[in-house]
Order: structure tokens, then C-alpha cells, then sequence
């Protein structure tokens, strides 16, 4: 049974959400602010975490970095306006996904349900089951890991995904909304910014700079694995 911790201030919100995910068969901890989500991470060990980014005392956001110093656990982060900046600074922050209130419960259990696929089965079909080294890049499909100039890279879900859909076919051109349905199961062309986002931080953990050697941009087409 997977479990989820809820990260949600409003009392009304927060039953509604903790009846909705225990009826579709998850085992919930719900909890009012970040210091406790914080708190029960370790006990508690959830699958994924729901994060309110408007909460009282610790933001949402910072709640989020913390959870990423120590964590990849998948997050999905839930915004009361749908605002582009607080969607897209959760993005670049760490968040894996992202739902707007009012939170609808089959919405965000298929948003759960996605971002805990891609976590169990982040191999894209086809790819072949074995270690692939691209200059001082190494990535081991079968294992699921990733190093860098020998150092291992810790990755999110969606990060390795990313990666790993990529790496697939070196050179081959993928628009934002082929990488949007590989990879987060979305078909809303909106939400596009999870990949922009998404890309950023994996970017930033292979050390890419301005011209990246892996993750390159094809302006006007999207993104493509680097072949040299």
C-alpha cells in the first residue's frame, strides 16, 4: 500500500484530501506545517509527498529544498492559484508535479499513481538493459544509476526519467510535449513548464553549463541527448 504525507494547513483541505487518497487505497499521514512534514519523514517513510507551498511558519518551498537535501522522494506540490512563478519556483526547486487547488482527488491520484510509476519503472520501453557510458557520463540502465567523472549523481524519479528517455536515442530530437507524455503522463501542453523545470535541475546536477554537452536545447524543437 503506498503511503503519502500530506503537507496542508487548511483543516478542510487536508480531511478532504486524507479521505479521498485512503479511499482510493493509500495509507495517509496528514500533517498542518512543514516542520512536521519535516518531522515525520524519517518514521513515517512515505512514497510521495503532497506539499502545500502555502503554509504558515516554514514555506512550502523551503519545506521542499529540505526534503531534497536528504530525500528524492517523489513531491507533488499543490498551489492555490495555479500562479506561474510559485509553480515554476517549485519546479526548479525539486517538486516532481504539481496540482491546483481546489484539489480534485481523481486528479491527484492519477498524478500519484504517475510519478510512482515513473519511480518503479523509470527503464522507457526499449531501451537496452545494460551500463551506457557517454564521455564522463555513465548511465546503468539495469541498475538505475548514474554517475559523473566516476561520482555518482543522485536523481529524482522525474530527473532520471528525463534522463534516461534521452540517453535512449542519442541526437534524436524530442519536442516538450513528447517528453511531457514519456515521461510525466500528461497530455495538457500547459504543462510544458515541468519539463523546462525539470531539465534545469538535471542540468545543474551533471554540472552543465552554458553549453551543455548532455541535455542540449534544438531552439524552436525542444531537447536532444548530446552525441559528442
Amino acid at each position: 500500500m503506498p503511503r503519502v504525507l500530506i503537507v496542508e494547513d487548511d483543516l478542510d483541505v487536508r480531511r478532504a484530501v486524507q479521505l479521498g487518497l485512503r479511499h482510493q487505497g493509500y495509507e495517509v499521514f496528514a500533517v498542518e506545517t512543514g516542520e512536521e512534514g519535516l518531522e515525520q519523514l524519517l518514521p513515517f517513510r512515505p512514497d510521495v509527498v503532497v506539499l502545500d507551498l502555502m503554509l504558515p511558519g516554514m514555506s512550502g518551498l523551503d519545506v521542499c529544498r529540505r526534503i531534497r537535501d536528504r530525500d528524492q522522494v517523489p513531491i507533488i506540490i499543490v498551489t492555490a492559484r495555479g500562479d506561474d512563478v510559485d509553480v515554476v519556483v517549485g519546479l526548479e526547486t525539486g517538486a516532481d508535479d504539481y496540482v491546483v487547488k481546489p484539489v480534485q482527488a481523481r486528479v491527484l491520484d492519477a498524478r500519484i499513481r504517475a510519478v510512482l510509476r515513473r519511480q518503479d519503472a523509470s527503464l522507457p520501453d526499449g531501451t537496452r538493459p545494460r551500463a551506457e557510458t557517454h564521455g564522463e557520463l555513465v548511465v546503468d540502465r539495469a541498475g538505475l544509476v548514474v554517475t559523473h567523472r566516476g561520482e555518482p549523481v543522485t536523481l529524482a524519479p522525474s530527473e532520471l526519467r528525463l534522463l534516461l528517455t534521452l540517453s535512449a536515442s542519442p541526437g534524436q530530437v524530442f519536442s516538450r510535449q513528447q517528453l511531457l507524455e514519456a515521461v510525466w503522463e500528461h497530455s495538457y501542453h500547459g504543462d510544458i513548464r515541468l519539463v523546462d523545470a525539470c531539465v534545469k535541475r538535471l542540468r545543474n546536477k551533471l554540472g552543465e553549463g552554458r553549453n551543455p554537452r548532455y541535455v542540449q536545447t534544438v531552439r524552436g524543437f525542444g531537447y536532444r541527448f548530446g552525441t559528442s
